[in-house]
């Protein structure tokens, strides 16, 4: 069977598709999330959805609409970052879990682009476990993404808009991607808030930038995308 999304298909496809064993994806990544001066506040949610729509090439699945809203709190300081409240968050995707489950789903997968979504989604799926099982597949965690990364970036450190993940949109939509505007991270984030005016801070980027995006290419991020699908499809493979 072929995979399917839900915002374009009328009811009784989906009802047939998951009755026939399809598996229910269902896409996280944010589109209000800052990255960088160069890349869109979309970039997660692009990423989520080509991904999403590559698996359902391979696989039989029907795709649900991406949760562009989630749990981005170390954001909050770039105008145009949107950051819900964890338990909102958690409650959230929850709901749609149901549904989900509802329409008859016997197989369901998280495609998740974030990093501080792990943790919450994590949590909400091993509560879950017996009433509606679903499985948490994070895009940045395969093995063969990892070993990509390992052979082609060329930056000291990296995380957010940074070598890798400007590649990656590169490959995907380089109109989008301004490399003019690009500018290396000043300093190594760890974890925790960045600062867009703190210079004391130990997060201080006021770029939002932790990594040097001015090393990213396209070929690159075709290696990187390529190995990201692979990771997922063989995630979601594996029963």
């Amino acid at each position: 069977m072929k995979g399917i999304r839900v915002a374009d298909t009328a009811w009784p496809e989906i009802e047939a598709q998951l009755a026939a064993g399809a598996v229910a994806i269902l896409p996280v990544g944010a589109a209000s999330k800052e990255h960088g001066r160069h890349l869109p506040l979309d970039t997660d949610c692009r990423q989520a959805e080509w991904i999403a729509t590559q698996v359902a090439q391979r696989l039989s699945a029907v795709v649900w609409p991406t949760v562009t809203y989630g749990y981005y709190p170390v954001f909050v300081d770039y105008p145009g970052s949107i950051s819900l409240r964890e338990d909102t968050f958690v409650a959230l995707v929850a709901d749609i879990l149901d549904g989900i489950s509802r329409a008859g789903a016997s197989r369901s997968v998280i495609l998740n682009t974030g990093i501080s979504t792990i943790a919450p989604l994590a949590s909400l799926i091993g509560e879950l476990a017996e009433a509606s099982p679903c499985r948490l597949v994070n895009v940045y965690a395969g093995a063969e993404f990892n070993r990509i990364v390992e052979a082609v970036s060329e930056q000291s450190w990296g995380g957010h808009a940074d070598e890798i993940e400007t590649s990656i949109m590169l490959a995907l939509d380089p109109a989008v991607v301004r490399l003019d505007a690009a500018r290396p991270g000043i300093r190594q984030i760890v974890r925790g808030l960045f600062s867009r005016t703190d210079r004391e801070s130990a997060n201080y980027s006021p770029d939002g930038v932790n990594g040097d995006p001015t090393l990213a290419t396209r070929a690159k991020g075709e290696q990187l995308l390529a190995a990201m699908v692979a990771d997922v499809v063989a995630a979601i493979g594996r029963r």
